[in-house]
């Protein structure tokens, strides 16, 4: 272990320069709201968060993913849907309900008429091709069941909040325009991703489900999770069905520019089997451990910001779930800033690059950034024909 332990400090230097980036890259022109002052966006937000038009086209959006979930398009090419009821009927859905939207076979652009709050009855089944977009309007979705993406593609969630989700019992639910079948049961995640590809969740508050807070299992792939605030919870995301599930090898996910913030256990994430590429992220004192993992799962964490937490006992930002045998998995630390004693165990050989295309490249900053470019991670309360550049985070 001497000699791993003395390679590995080079290697950390070799990605540092491999994947350095100019800071530049993340400082925008002020525009007249800012007292000319520079704003500090990431690079997902200054796709769309400095043009005053957003609402008018608001489809640009689906142009702004980074990462594995690059291709992600949900509506962008159907037409739009408008949430006028917050009641939910998980068997006759009526139109105008969030439900009768996400269960249309054809794409649509799902935005919502006012400020609203939705308990579901049962589990929001959403069908492929949807983008449910919360901005300009607080959106909640909270107090019952809440979303499952199951066998599907293209979705796109931004700017609402999922919280205090509950279980959803046996029943019937409606899961397309022409499918209505037994369901048995859901555990309460936030959001369940299962066996699906090119999902993209976006400036989203999620905090205090019964289980996770967004699970992402059996060979789920092409998955971005952006800009998210996450807040109380203890298991927060889980990359991978179970050890044996081999099928999730396939899996490959960018967590990017999220504020994991206080009241947060572990599984930040935790990943099995697959690849997780974890960039400029904030990590507010988690209570155990932040990055986990089993099963040979290749984690690259790249220009975070980790403040540990004051328990001695808890600094190490990762744990693997056996005592022995891991020394080969590629778990890799590149300018990640540590913060209060917060350190990170590397291990493996060779390449853990994500291996991206052109067009899911993004530049990473180094992390001693992520402060400000985590700042705004939640949902935005953009106003109509204004940029959405000074914005607060709400949490309910």
């Amino acid at each position: 272990m001497a000699s791993l332990a003395s390679f590995l400090p080079i290697v950390s230097t070799l990605l540092s320069i491999t994947f350095s980036t100019s800071q530049a890259a993340y400082y925008l022109p002020s525009s007249s709201n800012t007292a000319n002052k520079k704003v500090v966006m990431n690079v997902v937000d200054s796709c769309w968060r400095t043009k005053s038009n957003w609402a008018k086209n608001q489809r640009a959006l689906a142009d702004c993913a980074i990462g594995f979930g690059k291709d992600a398009i949900g509506g962008k090419q159907g037409t739009t849907y408008v949430v006028t009821d917050a009641s939910d009927n998980p068997t006759h859905p009526k139109p105008g309900t969030l439900r009768y939207g996400v269960v249309q076979t054809k794409p649509l652009w799902i935005i919502l008429a006012r400020d609203i709050i939705i308990t579901l009855k049962n589990e929001l089944i959403v069908n492929s091709f949807k983008t449910i977009d919360g901005r300009g309007e607080k959106v909640e979705i909270a107090y019952g069941p809440c979303i499952a993406i199951q066998h599907v593609s293209h979705v796109i969630i931004h700017g609402i909040s999922i919280h205090d989700c509950k279980p959803g019992k046996s029943g019937i639910v409606k899961s397309s325009s022409s499918h209505t079948g037994r369901r048995g049961g859901s555990d309460g995640d936030g959001i369940d991703i299962f066996d699906s590809s090119y999902i993209w969740i976006d400036h989203c508050f999620l905090a205090r489900c019964s289980d996770g807070l967004i699970d992402v299992i059996h060979a789920s792939t092409a998955i971005t999770i952006s800009n998210n605030y996450f807040t109380q919870h203890d298991k927060v995301m889980l990359f991978g069905h179970n050890d044996k599930n081999v099928e999730d090898k396939a899996m490959r996910v960018t967590v990017a520019f999220n504020h994991f913030g206080p009241g947060l256990v572990q599984r930040i994430p935790s990943v099995r089997l697959g690849y997780a590429h974890v960039a400029n992220n904030r990590y507010d004192r988690w209570e155990m451990y932040a990055i986990g993992g089993s099963a040979n799962p290749t984690t690259f964490s790249e220009g975070n910001y980790f403040m540990a937490p004051n328990t001695p006992d808890a600094k190490q930002v990762t744990k693997r779930e056996i005592k022995n045998g891991w020394s080969k998995w590629k778990w890799r630390s590149s300018r990640d800033k540590f913060m209060n004693g917060a350190y990170f165990v590397q291990s493996g050989y060779g390449s853990c690059c994500p291996g991206y295309s052109t067009s899911q490249t993004f530049p990473v900053a180094d992390g001693s950034l992520v402060p400000a470019l985590t700042s705004d991670a939640g949902p935005l309360r953009c106003i109509t024909n204004k940029a959405c550049s000074l914005v607060s985070l709400y949490i309910s």
